[in-house]
C-alpha cells in the first residue's frame, strides 16, 4: 500500500491533464517521471479516476516499452546491443558494468537504488559505437576500462 502522498500527487497530475481517457498516457508518463517507475497501485487509481477499466490502463502501460512497474535507480544506464555496438564489444561493457555494480541479468537495480542497468536494441548512435546512455547523456566509444571511472564520477555527484 502506498502512502497517501502518492495518491495526492496523482490527483495533481490528473487535474493538470484532465480526468479523461485521452489523458491516460500523459498522466502515467508524469507519474513515472515523478517516481522513476509506474507504481501498479497508482495505475489502478488513475484508471478509476479517469473512468476506464484497470485492464484498459494496463494494456496501454504494458504496450509501451518505456513504462516500468519496477522501481529504477537514480541513474538508468542503457547499454546498446545493436549490431554496431555488439560487434564493437558492448557485451564486455555490460559485463564490466555488472561487475562494478554487483548486478546480474536478474538483478538490475543496486540495493541503494542509485543504478539500474538495462540493455537496449539500439540507441541510434551507431557512428559512436559502442555507446551507453546514463539517463539522457550519451557516452560514446565506451570501453570496459572506462566503466569504473564513469561509475565513480556518478557516485561523486550524489
Amino acid at each position: 500500500m502506498l502512502d497517501q502522498i502518492y495518491y495526492d500527487k496523482a490527483d495533481e497530475i490528473i487535474e493538470l491533464h484532465g480526468a479523461n481517457q485521452a489523458s491516460l498516457i500523459s498522466i502515467i508518463q508524469d507519474i513515472q517521471s515523478e517516481y522513476r517507475y509506474l507504481p501498479p497501485e497508482l495505475l489502478s487509481y488513475v484508471a478509476k479516476k479517469i473512468g476506464i477499466t484497470e485492464a484498459k490502463a494496463y494494456s496501454v502501460a504494458t504496450f509501451y516499452e518505456n513504462f516500468s512497474f519496477e522501481p529504477k535507480g537514480k541513474y538508468v544506464i542503457k547499454v546498446c546491443d545493436g549490431t554496431a555496438c555488439h560487434v564493437r564489444k558492448s557485451t564486455a561493457i555490460l559485463n564490466a558494468l555488472r561487475k562494478e555494480l554487483n548486478l546480474t541479468a536478474d538483478k538490475v537495480t543496486t540495493d541503494d537504488m542509485l543504478f539500474t542497468l538495462e540493455t537496449v536494441s539500439c540507441l541510434g548512435a551507431c557512428g559512436l559505437a559502442p555507446v551507453i546512455m546514463v539517463n539522457e547523456t550519451v557516452h560514446p566509444a565506451m570501453t570496459p576500462d572506462k566503466v569504473a571511472e564513469l561509475i565513480k564520477s556518478l557516485r561523486e555527484e550524489v
